[in-house]
């Protein structure tokens, strides 16, 4: 049995389509339906939903074999246990920091809002940047608006709601897409299935995937 770890939203809708083109489809709506785990139309193959955070978590301890998950998330959690063996092209956008437009200087250590904190600590290190970071789950560009942060470091598309709270992106981490992930011991275990699967994945990859 193979099982394939997929991240919700996004991530989800523009996985499927690549997995139809590799003959695997889930017997019912995915979107619709409350089950967590679905059957396909490939024999020995089935799909479980989950958050994007839980997706590595899943596949390193073998409850998953496979999983599609962002590649900020396993920048963020790391990537211990699994390989990265494609990058899937879809669901791009990237990694940035971002201030109000009108930003003073930081008097002292620069504040900054997240919730990749492991990735933006990294970041202003090796920049020798003093920071304080302030662990934040959504609407970060309220931090600044709201002088609880300096800065801020999220996903960035296309930059509409950073200028519509009057803030612009600055330096970027990375620029992020959706990878398929293996257990290493999976990818010996299951070999076949998995070779096969990253083979017809490969066929079916977009030359182009913007951001929404």
């Amino acid at each position: 049995m193979l099982t394939i770890a997929l991240t919700k939203g996004r991530i989800l809708k523009e996985t499927l389509p690549l997995l139809a083109h590799a003959g695997i489809e889930p017997l019912e709506d995915v979107h619709s339906s409350r089950k967590l785990i679905f059957p396909t139309t490939m024999a020995g193959v089935s799909l479980v939903v989950i958050r994007g955070t839980d997706v590595p978590t899943y596949v390193r301890y073998g409850a998953a074999q496979v999983g599609v998950v962002g590649k900020d998330v396993l920048l963020e959690h790391g990537a211990e246990g699994v390989y990265e063996p494609l990058d899937l092209g879809i669901a791009k956008c990237r990694l940035m920091t971002a201030s109000a437009l009108d930003a003073k200087p930081a008097n002292g250590k620069l504040r900054v809002a997240t919730k990749f904190v492991n990735v933006a600590r990294n970041f202003y290190a090796e920049r020798g940047v003093q920071v304080e970071l302030i662990k934040l789950y959504g609407a970060m560009e309220l931090a600044p608006l709201m002088n609880l942060a300096d800065e801020i470091v999220d996903i960035v598309d296309t930059g509409n709601t950073l200028r519509a709270n009057g803030m612009a992106p600055k330096e970027t981490i990375a620029d992020i897409s959706s990878r398929l992930i293996v257990n290493k011991a999976a990818m010996r275990s299951h070999h076949a299935q998995v070779s096969g699967l990253i083979d017809r994945l490969k066929e079916a990859l977009p030359s182009e995937v913007g951001c929404d």
